[in-house]
Protein backbone atom coordinates (compact mmCIF):
# COMPACT_ATOMS: atom_id res chain seq x y z
CA UNK A 1 0.00 0.00 0.00
CA UNK A 2 1.66 3.42 -0.89
CA UNK A 3 2.39 5.69 1.75
CA UNK A 4 0.46 8.63 2.18
CA UNK A 5 2.79 11.97 1.78
CA UNK A 6 1.45 15.54 2.69
CA UNK A 7 2.49 18.19 -0.13
CA UNK A 8 5.83 19.91 1.93
CA UNK A 9 3.56 23.37 2.17
CA UNK A 10 0.44 21.38 3.55
CA UNK A 11 3.00 19.95 6.03
CA UNK A 12 4.35 23.56 6.80
CA UNK A 13 1.28 24.71 7.32
CA UNK A 14 -0.36 21.95 9.74
CA UNK A 15 2.75 22.32 11.71
CA UNK A 16 2.60 25.88 12.14
CA UNK A 17 -1.28 25.20 13.13
CA UNK A 18 -0.31 23.20 15.47
CA UNK A 19 2.83 25.33 16.82
CA UNK A 20 -0.08 28.33 17.06
CA UNK A 21 -2.56 26.02 19.02
CA UNK A 22 0.05 25.27 21.41
CA UNK A 23 1.27 28.90 21.74
CA UNK A 24 -1.82 30.14 24.09
CA UNK A 25 -0.75 26.98 26.40
CA UNK A 26 2.30 28.03 26.59
CA UNK A 27 1.43 31.89 27.27
CA UNK A 28 -1.04 30.63 29.87
CA UNK A 29 1.19 28.77 31.40
CA UNK A 30 4.27 31.46 31.42
CA UNK A 31 1.74 33.87 33.27
CA UNK A 32 0.89 31.44 35.79
CA UNK A 33 4.66 30.92 36.66
CA UNK A 34 5.01 34.69 36.87
CA UNK A 35 4.65 36.17 39.91
CA UNK A 36 5.60 39.62 39.37
CA UNK A 37 3.07 40.06 36.88
CA UNK A 38 0.03 38.17 38.96
CA UNK A 39 0.98 40.23 42.07
CA UNK A 40 0.87 44.04 39.57
CA UNK A 41 -2.17 42.76 37.86
CA UNK A 42 -4.05 41.91 41.51
CA UNK A 43 -2.27 44.12 43.78
CA UNK A 44 -1.60 41.28 46.23
CA UNK A 45 0.51 38.28 47.17
CA UNK A 46 -0.55 35.48 49.04
CA UNK A 47 1.23 34.39 51.95
CA UNK A 48 1.06 30.56 53.01
CA UNK A 49 1.35 30.45 56.82
CA UNK A 50 2.11 27.90 59.35
CA UNK A 51 -0.68 27.85 62.53
CA UNK A 52 2.45 25.78 65.03
CA UNK A 53 5.20 26.71 64.08
CA UNK A 54 6.49 28.34 66.94
CA UNK A 55 9.33 31.00 65.68
CA UNK A 56 9.06 31.06 62.43
CA UNK A 57 5.42 30.79 61.09
CA UNK A 58 2.57 30.31 63.61
CA UNK A 59 -0.47 32.36 64.92
CA UNK A 60 -0.07 34.98 68.29
CA UNK A 61 -3.24 36.09 70.70
CA UNK A 62 -5.41 37.93 67.20
CA UNK A 63 -4.56 35.27 65.45
CA UNK A 64 -2.73 36.75 63.18
CA UNK A 65 0.46 35.14 61.14
CA UNK A 66 3.78 36.04 63.20
CA UNK A 67 7.33 34.99 63.32
CA UNK A 68 11.13 34.75 61.50
CA UNK A 69 9.85 33.91 58.53
CA UNK A 70 6.68 35.74 58.08
CA UNK A 71 9.07 38.98 57.95
CA UNK A 72 12.03 37.93 56.31
CA UNK A 73 8.60 37.53 53.52
CA UNK A 74 7.04 41.20 54.79
CA UNK A 75 10.82 42.38 53.54
CA UNK A 76 10.39 40.51 50.26
CA UNK A 77 7.04 42.18 49.75
CA UNK A 78 9.06 45.82 50.35
CA UNK A 79 11.32 44.91 47.74
CA UNK A 80 8.54 43.49 45.23
CA UNK A 81 6.76 47.29 45.64
CA UNK A 82 9.94 49.19 44.33
CA UNK A 83 10.58 46.20 41.87
CA UNK A 84 6.93 47.20 40.13
CA UNK A 85 6.83 50.85 41.68
CA UNK A 86 3.65 49.82 43.80
CA UNK A 87 2.49 51.96 46.56
CA UNK A 88 1.05 49.41 48.54
CA UNK A 89 0.46 45.48 48.00
CA UNK A 90 -2.09 43.86 49.63
CA UNK A 91 -1.19 40.85 51.65
CA UNK A 92 -3.47 37.65 51.89
CA UNK A 93 -3.08 34.61 53.83
CA UNK A 94 -3.27 31.07 53.52
CA UNK A 95 -2.79 28.76 55.69
CA UNK A 96 -1.04 25.30 55.01
CA UNK A 97 0.34 22.21 56.38
CA UNK A 98 2.88 19.46 56.00
CA UNK A 99 0.87 17.46 53.22
CA UNK A 100 -0.36 20.78 51.22
CA UNK A 101 1.58 23.59 51.17
CA UNK A 102 3.71 22.27 47.89
CA UNK A 103 0.40 22.06 45.56
CA UNK A 104 -1.21 24.48 47.18
CA UNK A 105 2.29 26.52 46.00
CA UNK A 106 1.98 24.44 42.68
CA UNK A 107 -1.30 25.56 41.87
CA UNK A 108 -1.11 29.43 42.31
CA UNK A 109 -3.24 29.63 46.04
CA UNK A 110 0.42 30.49 47.50
CA UNK A 111 2.91 33.59 46.21
CA UNK A 112 5.34 31.93 48.62
CA UNK A 113 5.49 29.77 51.52
CA UNK A 114 6.63 31.66 54.61
CA UNK A 115 6.58 28.50 56.80
CA UNK A 116 9.18 25.64 58.01
CA UNK A 117 9.86 23.81 54.61
CA UNK A 118 12.80 21.66 54.47
CA UNK A 119 14.51 21.99 50.70
CA UNK A 120 15.00 18.95 49.49
CA UNK A 121 16.72 18.37 45.83
CA UNK A 122 13.86 16.05 45.38
CA UNK A 123 11.45 18.93 46.52
CA UNK A 124 13.22 21.34 43.82
CA UNK A 125 11.51 18.93 41.04
CA UNK A 126 8.01 20.45 41.83
CA UNK A 127 8.92 23.71 43.75
CA UNK A 128 11.83 26.07 43.87
CA UNK A 129 13.25 27.78 47.17
CA UNK A 130 15.17 30.60 48.96
CA UNK A 131 18.73 30.51 49.94
CA UNK A 132 18.53 28.64 53.40
CA UNK A 133 17.06 30.59 56.50
CA UNK A 134 17.52 28.28 59.02
CA UNK A 135 19.88 25.09 59.32
CA UNK A 136 19.16 22.27 62.50
CA UNK A 137 18.76 18.65 63.61
CA UNK A 138 16.26 16.40 63.08
CA UNK A 139 16.56 14.58 67.03
CA UNK A 140 13.24 13.74 69.06
CA UNK A 141 11.36 14.88 71.65
CA UNK A 142 10.29 12.77 74.87
CA UNK A 143 9.20 13.02 78.42
CA UNK A 144 11.42 13.61 80.63
CA UNK A 145 11.04 10.75 82.62
CA UNK A 146 10.27 8.26 79.68
CA UNK A 147 13.62 6.75 79.75
CA UNK A 148 14.09 7.39 76.51
CA UNK A 149 17.51 8.61 75.14
CA UNK A 150 18.48 7.21 72.25
CA UNK A 151 16.86 5.67 68.85
CA UNK A 152 17.35 1.87 70.73
CA UNK A 153 15.22 2.95 73.20
CA UNK A 154 12.14 3.06 71.10
CA UNK A 155 12.06 -0.59 70.35
CA UNK A 156 8.13 -1.22 70.97
CA UNK A 157 7.62 2.07 71.23
CA UNK A 158 5.08 4.27 69.68
CA UNK A 159 6.40 7.47 67.52
CA UNK A 160 4.28 10.43 65.94
CA UNK A 161 5.64 12.41 62.98
CA UNK A 162 4.02 15.13 61.27
CA UNK A 163 2.19 14.22 58.59
CA UNK A 164 4.19 15.31 55.36
CA UNK A 165 7.26 15.67 56.59
CA UNK A 166 10.62 13.22 56.29
CA UNK A 167 11.16 12.87 60.26
CA UNK A 168 9.97 9.10 59.69
CA UNK A 169 11.86 8.29 57.14
CA UNK A 170 14.56 9.18 58.77
CA UNK A 171 14.14 7.16 61.23
CA UNK A 172 14.03 4.05 59.27
CA UNK A 173 17.46 5.01 57.72
CA UNK A 174 18.99 5.88 60.72
CA UNK A 175 17.38 2.18 61.92
CA UNK A 176 19.60 0.29 59.36
CA UNK A 177 20.49 -2.88 60.75
CA UNK A 178 18.82 -2.70 63.88
CA UNK A 179 15.53 -4.03 63.13
CA UNK A 180 13.78 -1.31 65.28
CA UNK A 181 9.93 -1.96 65.63
CA UNK A 182 8.04 1.28 65.93
CA UNK A 183 4.42 1.98 65.46
CA UNK A 184 3.65 5.14 63.62
CA UNK A 185 1.45 7.70 64.23
CA UNK A 186 1.03 11.04 61.90
CA UNK A 187 -0.18 14.46 63.59
CA UNK A 188 -1.99 16.67 61.17
CA UNK A 189 0.11 19.18 62.34
CA UNK A 190 2.79 20.20 65.11
CA UNK A 191 0.51 20.86 68.26
CA UNK A 192 -1.28 18.02 67.46
CA UNK A 193 2.01 15.74 67.27
CA UNK A 194 2.98 17.12 70.47
CA UNK A 195 -0.36 16.92 72.32
CA UNK A 196 0.19 12.88 71.53
CA UNK A 197 3.00 12.82 73.21
CA UNK A 198 1.45 15.23 76.37
CA UNK A 199 -1.06 12.76 76.47
CA UNK A 200 1.43 9.27 76.62
CA UNK A 201 -0.76 8.10 72.94
CA UNK A 202 2.62 7.97 71.55
CA UNK A 203 6.10 8.05 73.31
CA UNK A 204 8.53 10.15 71.35
CA UNK A 205 8.01 13.03 68.75
CA UNK A 206 10.49 13.14 66.06
CA UNK A 207 10.99 16.49 63.99
CA UNK A 208 13.58 19.12 63.44
CA UNK A 209 14.99 20.64 66.86
CA UNK A 210 14.20 23.67 66.81
CA UNK A 211 10.51 23.76 66.35
CA UNK A 212 10.35 20.47 69.03
CA UNK A 213 12.02 23.37 71.24
CA UNK A 214 9.22 25.80 70.21
CA UNK A 215 6.51 23.21 71.68
CA UNK A 216 8.36 22.45 74.80
CA UNK A 217 8.41 26.50 74.92
CA UNK A 218 4.41 26.64 74.70
CA UNK A 219 3.70 23.90 76.97
CA UNK A 220 1.79 24.00 79.98
CA UNK A 221 5.03 22.40 81.57
CA UNK A 222 7.47 22.72 79.71
CA UNK A 223 10.09 20.87 82.18
CA UNK A 224 8.55 17.70 81.76
CA UNK A 225 9.54 17.17 78.14
CA UNK A 226 13.37 17.11 77.03
CA UNK A 227 14.64 17.19 73.12
CA UNK A 228 17.30 13.71 72.71
CA UNK A 229 19.13 11.30 70.63
CA UNK A 230 20.90 10.78 67.81
CA UNK A 231 20.73 13.96 64.82
CA UNK A 232 18.93 11.36 62.28
CA UNK A 233 20.00 14.71 59.78
CA UNK A 234 20.99 18.21 59.73
CA UNK A 235 18.64 19.48 57.37
CA UNK A 236 17.76 23.40 55.82
CA UNK A 237 14.69 25.38 56.01
CA UNK A 238 13.96 27.73 53.11
CA UNK A 239 11.07 30.10 51.87
CA UNK A 240 9.10 28.29 48.78
CA UNK A 241 8.22 29.94 45.43
CA UNK A 242 6.92 28.42 42.40
CA UNK A 243 8.80 26.49 39.68
CA UNK A 244 10.22 28.31 36.69
CA UNK A 245 9.94 31.70 37.75
CA UNK A 246 13.28 33.31 37.51
CA UNK A 247 12.22 36.89 37.58
CA UNK A 248 10.58 36.16 41.36
CA UNK A 249 13.44 33.75 42.51
CA UNK A 250 16.32 36.66 41.87
CA UNK A 251 14.16 38.96 43.47
CA UNK A 252 13.43 37.05 46.85
CA UNK A 253 17.15 35.53 46.40
CA UNK A 254 18.74 39.32 46.48
CA UNK A 255 16.61 40.06 49.39
CA UNK A 256 17.45 37.33 51.56
CA UNK A 257 20.99 36.74 50.71
CA UNK A 258 21.05 40.81 51.64
CA UNK A 259 19.60 40.52 54.71
CA UNK A 260 22.66 37.88 55.69
CA UNK A 261 25.09 40.07 54.49
CA UNK A 262 24.00 43.07 56.67
CA UNK A 263 23.37 41.33 59.59
CA UNK A 264 19.41 42.50 59.61
CA UNK A 265 19.21 38.34 59.62
CA UNK A 266 20.90 37.60 62.15
CA UNK A 267 18.86 40.23 64.52
CA UNK A 268 15.48 38.98 63.12
CA UNK A 269 16.90 35.61 64.32
CA UNK A 270 17.06 36.76 67.75
CA UNK A 271 14.47 38.57 67.85
CA UNK A 272 12.75 35.06 67.25
CA UNK A 273 14.74 32.72 68.93
CA UNK A 274 16.77 34.00 71.82
CA UNK A 275 13.75 36.58 73.12
CA UNK A 276 10.19 36.69 74.31
CA UNK A 277 7.79 36.70 72.15
CA UNK A 278 3.95 36.63 71.58
CA UNK A 279 1.14 35.67 72.67
CA UNK A 280 2.69 34.54 76.33
CA UNK A 281 6.18 36.43 75.84
CA UNK A 282 7.95 32.67 75.98
CA UNK A 283 11.90 32.57 74.98
CA UNK A 284 12.49 29.67 72.80
CA UNK A 285 15.96 30.16 73.73
CA UNK A 286 17.74 28.73 70.61
CA UNK A 287 21.41 30.27 69.64
CA UNK A 288 22.43 30.45 66.43
CA UNK A 289 24.20 27.25 65.76
CA UNK A 290 27.29 26.75 63.58
CA UNK A 291 25.19 25.29 60.68
CA UNK A 292 23.04 28.53 60.10
CA UNK A 293 25.69 30.77 60.64
CA UNK A 294 27.40 29.03 57.63
CA UNK A 295 24.20 29.53 55.81
CA UNK A 296 24.31 33.23 57.05
CA UNK A 297 27.84 33.72 55.61
CA UNK A 298 27.40 32.04 52.28
CA UNK A 299 23.86 31.63 51.27
CA UNK A 300 22.86 28.83 49.13
CA UNK A 301 19.76 27.58 47.86
CA UNK A 302 21.05 24.16 46.31
CA UNK A 303 19.20 22.05 48.93
CA UNK A 304 19.90 18.24 50.46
Amino acid sequence: MPKLRLPIPFAAAALAAAFAALLPHVAAQAQENDTLAKIKASGAITFGYRESSFGFSYLDGNLKPVGYSIEICNRIVEAVKTELKLPAVEIKYQAVTSANRIPLVQNGTVDIECGSTTNLVERQKQVAFSPDIFRYNVRMLVKADSGIRSIADLQGKTVVTTTGTTSFRLLREADKGRNLEVNNLGGKDHSDSFLLVESGRAQAFVLDDILLAGQIANARSPKDFIITGESLRTENQSLMLRKDDPAFKALVDRVVSGMMKSGEMEKLYNKWFMSPIPPKGININYPLNAETKEAFANPSSKGI
